[in-house]
């Protein structure tokens, strides 16, 4: 649509350029046209008149009228083209010409000036008329140029709109992709339970094994449904001034029970004092407590987690450090991705559930290289929502 607009605008500007020789003959309405043209030929008969009517011996008023003829010359010019410019002063001459010959049978010097003065008008009229000329056919040429834009800009925004269009259909197919791939995988493990469960010499050992797979495959199921719920219907947030450090305080309580027997720290930097923040405090909770887990799941044996706040000009950032392997670089861009995931028991939806969270409250989130090993997750906040908007 936008390469067809472009290659149509030589012929449209080709059509405007051979319009511009008849611009002074439609340059007002035809009504208006009529009345500046009365205007002009009264304002040059005035002048011719009162030089035949005054008398020789003042000079000085006859000096005046021969300038006053440039008005009407020069609103010739400004409104008709030079065309109407050299029109008005051939008659402005011709009025001014009796007086002129008068003059010279007189005295014959200031009379051959007087006759120069034809010549001037005629310039006058035609250097003034080029320059309206110029000026309106720029105008026009910009307004030509203004509707040109406003069509590209349309058309650009209606390609936009199909572009957006187009990427919300793919979003849905790779969700939708995602969200097969990782439902297939327990599937095939409840159907292969199933088909152990149906054979009659299955033993007892074998039967609960069975029987732990099936539960094990319906809660990851329910886990991956649960946070496929949050994330394609995210809850609008609630927000409330709260302190931070409560919140993260109940996070590290909750992450210790996740550690079971590995001896994996949870260490909590707060500072003595710390700004309060506008927030959703369950929304928040979750996002922090996602991604403690995720640090304690990659920490090595007896790693550490730590989990600190601190205030970033007018903004909050927490912070998640882990000392487990990292994220590899070719990762570093796809790790908010819905269903990426690099672990072979994630479901790929927490990071993006975490990303949504913190994009709704106005905030950023950002994966980093933890010093010396490691993976550091900074989560910055407005501390006023009112900011952020």
């Amino acid at each position: 649509m936008v390469s067809a607009t472009l290659r149509a605008l030589p012929d449209k500007l080709e059509m405007a350029s051979d319009l511009k020789p008849f611009l002074w003959l439609r340059a007002e309405p035809e009504r208006l046209a009529y009345v500046r043209w009365i205007a002009i030929l009264a304002g040059i008969l005035f002048c011719g008149v009162l030089h035949a009517a005054l008398p020789l011996t003042l000079g000085h008023w006859h000096n005046i009228l021969q300038h006053l003829y440039y008005l009407p010359i020069v609103f010739a010019g400004m409104y008709f083209g030079w065309r109407g410019g050299l029109f008005a002063g051939l008659l402005a001459g011709i009025s001014s010409l009796p007086y002129s010959l008068h003059l010279l049978s007189v005295i014959r010097s200031y009379g051959g000036d007087q006759l120069l003065d034809i010549l001037a008008f005629c310039a006058a009229g035609v250097f003034t008329g080029m320059l309206a000329q110029r000026e309106r056919e720029h105008r026009l040429a910009m307004e030509q140029t203004t509707l040109r834009l406003t069509e590209v800009y349309r058309e650009l925004q209606d390609s936009f709109e199909q572009v957006k269009r187009a990427e919300r259909l793919s979003a849905v197919g790779q969700l939708s992709a995602g969200l097969a791939h990782e439902i297939r995988n327990p599937l095939a493990s409840l159907a292969g339970a199933a088909g152990l469960l149906q054979r009659a010499q299955t033993s007892d050992q074998r039967r609960d094994e069975c029987v732990e797979i099936i539960l094990r495959e319906c809660e990851r199921l329910n886990r991956l449904l649960s946070q496929f719920l949050d994330f394609a219907r995210p809850r609008t947030p609630q927000y409330q001034v709260i302190d931070i450090r409560s919140v993260l305080e109940a996070v590290v309580d909750l992450a210790a029970h996740a550690i079971g027997r590995r001896a994996v720290r949870i260490r909590l930097e707060l500072p003595d004092q710390i700004p309060n923040v506008e927030c959703d405090p369950e929304q928040i909770k979750q996002a922090v407590l996602n991604l403690t887990l995720n640090a304690i799941h990659a920490s090595p044996e007896s790693g550490e987690v730590v989990v600190a706040v601190y205030q970033d000009d007018d903004r909050i950032c927490v912070e998640v450090r882990d000392e487990g392997p990292g994220v590899e670089p070719e990762a570093m861009n796809r790790i908010f991705d819905p269903f990426f995931t690099t672990k072979e028991d994630g479901t790929g939806l927490g990071l993006s559930v975490v990303h949504q969270i913190v994009d709704q409250h106005g905030g950023s989130i950002a994966a980093k290289p933890a010093a010396p090993k490691g993976a550091r997750f900074q989560m910055l906040l407005p501390r006023r929502q009112g900011a952020a908007r």
